[in-house]
């Protein structure tokens, strides 16, 4: 990507002037950051494998169990952008560490109570300190690791979460078989702990841009169309994909006759193909990212309605949802990078809102995907609306690159007064 924001000279390709070389190694902050998201992504899902032991323990049904994930969604999407403002002059370095700290505590209340209403306030606390934590951590990858490098570093930070559904959340699920839901609480709680010694030793301090934000300059942001043309990729590519493996289990065992023992594994296909589109996203879109988040959303739409057409058949099927792991996502962390760029002066507001954006599409799609359950389409619903979905993607994306293409003559007409100078301008690496 080129370090004036990836402007395209020819389909697919970015500017060769100015383009930096992507360092062969990104700095260790960017691992610490990757660590913090893998428990951030393993407490969202890991409540998923613990549901009947938490209904049983608290005397609630099932369903009400449930609103633990619910409620846990919704404090993402209102807590990121939320949390963004209220930290604004907070250094990033104590941002993360108080992300961290409330994250801790949080667990250890849910591990402790036994009253329902307290654990679902617990998990919402829990949520929108996850939501800050991600949001401020996205800003600090790209500038830790600079423009040249700043897709690839999302995609490694990203790949925490998605690395916490092939290895975090069956883990989880099988200490709490063990030792009872409240264990893996404890736990989480106490790597949390050790992870704040780690990002207050690893994070680097804010560069100077830091101590200029207000919020006049952040809510500036919300009036750049290509942040929203990135926000709204980021929803529908996230719903499409996880409003069919939300109900991919029905799928697998109605229609394509697999048995329900065999599903987990299944799903470790898709989390193995997850992660490593991830980090093979965040890779391409340094050098490609236009083309990336085309190719992606393209890919995965056919992906999910060959799910639709080949469901009834075994090994095609197992195929495709591990090809859905690989490529559904795996555009995200180049989404990423896109929106703290066009947020211009306020990077942290528009990490946050993907972070919004992301949890946004995957309620809404897997609400939609849940009603098609006891409709004429039957398992096979949820794959039918996620490929309407994930089509959707190919307007937005298509838009970025179309506007990236008119950039240059427009901004050659008017000349340095461009609103969005600040937008080209390289990220510099902060420094310790």
């Amino acid at each position: 990507m080129s370090p004036r924001g990836g402007v395209l000279s020819a389909p697919g390709d970015v500017r060769n002037e100015d383009r930096e070389r992507p360092p062969a190694r990104l700095p260790t902050v960017i691992y610490v950051l990757a660590l913090g998201t893998f428990l951030m992504g393993t407490t969202e899902f890991v409540v998923a494998g613990l549901l009947p032991e938490i209904a049983g323990n608290l005397r609630v049904s099932v369903g009400q169990a449930g609103l633990l994930i619910t409620v846990f969604a919704v404090g993402m999407v209102v807590g990121a952008p939320l949390m963004a403002m209220l930290t604004l002059r907070l250094p990033r370095r104590w941002t993360l560490v108080l992300a961290l700290s409330v994250f801790a505590v949080g667990h250890v209340i849910v591990a402790l109570t036994s009253s329902f209403p307290l654990l679902l306030a617990a998990r919402f606390l829990t949520a929108m300190a996850t939501g800050a934590f991600w949001a401020v951590a996205n800003v600090v990858a790209a500038r830790a690791a600079g423009p040249a490098a700043s897709s690839r570093a999302l995609g490694v930070v990203g790949s925490g979460a998605m690395l916490a559904n092939v290895v975090g959340v069956p883990a989880g699920a099988f200490a709490g078989q063990l030792m009872g839901w409240r264990g893996p609480f404890w736990a989480l709680a106490a790597l949390a702990a050790a992870a704040t010694v780690l990002i207050a030793r690893h994070v680097p301090h804010d560069g100077p841009d830091q101590q200029t934000v207000s919020i006049r300059s952040e809510i500036s942001a919300l009036r750049s169309g290509r942040l929203w043309l990135a926000l709204t990729a980021c929803a529908t590519t996230t719903g499409g994909v996880l409003s069919t493996y939300s109900y991919i289990s029905p799928l697998l065992t109605d229609r394509a006759h697999i048995a329900a023992g065999l599903v987990p594994l299944v799903l470790v296909g898709f989390g193995a193909g997850a992660l490593v589109g991830f980090l093979m996203g965040g890779r391409l879109g340094d050098h490609r990212p236009y083309t990336t988040i085309i190719v992606a959303a393209a890919v995965t739409t056919t992906l999910l309605l060959a799910i639709c057409l080949l469901s009834g058949f075994t090994v095609p099927t197992v195929a495709l949802v591990a090809l859905l792991g690989l490529f559904g996502l795996g555009a995200n962390p180049v989404l990423i990078s896109l929106a703290v760029r066009f947020a211009g002066r306020a990077p942290t507001l528009g990490s946050a809102l993907t972070v919004s954006a992301f949890n946004l599409g995957t309620a809404v799609g897997s609400w939609i995907a849940g009603l098609t359950l006891d409709s004429s389409l039957g398992a096979t619903g949820p794959a039918a609306v996620g490929t309407g979905i994930a089509a959707l993607t190919l307007i937005p994306t298509v838009a970025i690159t179309l506007t990236q293409r008119r950039r240059p003559a427009a901004s050659a007409i008017r000349g340095s007064g461009d609103a969005d100078a600040d937008i080209t301008k390289p990220l510099k690496p902060l420094q310790r």
